[in-house]
């Protein structure tokens, strides 16, 4: 939830009506009072699931780090350097204050810059991937294959469909509607859609990007009615 030290309805709106990059130069100095920040939850049950079943690593890559909410869990997983990587040069400043010791580069996830190539061990990414349309997904797990070393894992979380008959269902499609109508009228365009990541078309493009791709459960979450996991870690792996 929001915070009274968090961004007013105003600026929410302010940053809402900019582009992707400048919304998030605006909102930086309080995002981590916003509930789009991950959760340290969801932080702590990828860092025990990676430490349990992969870890340890050397170096370590966050992208879309915004303001570094993953860097430290890299820090503790990986024995190497770690970098984070986003457009947003205020969330880097955040990222920077919180984790001086953490390598920060500005670029575009769909296009990270040769020098990372065959550079990390293992990369990471949380709650970004609403920000690329479908078509772009190729271009970023592209990327990232690049910049890991032969054998690297990228790792990430994503939860399981939720049906029509939760409340939830008809928040996001509301949300997701209502950004469609904004970017069809206003420019710059500010993409951040909630349904548009579905695990059967990741698992596709991560398969195309020449990874080999494994879910392990979150049990930390819990389960479904049917027994299926209510969230799952991705681990792709580029093949060494």
């Amino acid at each position: 939830m929001f915070t009274s030290q968090g961004p007013t309805l105003r600026e929410l709106a302010v940053q809402g009506m900019s582009s992707i990059e400048r919304g998030y130069d605006l909102l930086a100095p309080k995002f981590d009072q916003t509930p789009f920040r991950t959760p340290d939850r969801m932080l702590d049950a990828v860092e025990e699931t990676l430490a349990r079943h992969e870890a340890p690593f050397d170096a370590g890559l966050d992208v879309c780090c915004g303001t570094g909410a993953g860097l430290g869990m890299l820090r503790r997983l990986c024995t190497g350097r770690v970098t984070g990587v986003d457009l947003s040069s205020g969330m880097l400043a955040e990222a920077g204050l919180a984790h001086p010791e953490a390598d920060l580069l500005r670029a575009d996830a769909r296009h990270l810059p040769a020098a990372l190539e065959d550079s990390y061990d293992l990369a990471v990414s949380f709650g970004a991937f609403g920000h690329f349309l479908p078509e772009e997904r190729p271009a970023v797990f592209s990327g990232v294959h690049a910049a890991l070393r032969p054998g690297g894992v990228f790792a990430f979380p994503i939860g399981a469909p939720i049906p029509p008959s939760r409340p939830a269902w008809w928040v996001v499609s509301g949300f997701d509607a209502a950004m469609r109508v904004r970017n069809a009228v206003w420019r710059p365009p500010f993409v951040m859609y909630y349904r548009t990541f579905p695990l059967g078309g990741v698992r596709t493009d991560l398969r195309a990007a020449g990874f080999t791709v494994e879910t392990l459960p979150l049990d930390h979450f819990g389960r479904r009615p049917d027994g299926t996991p209510r969230w799952r870690l991705v681990l792709a792996r580029k093949e060494g």
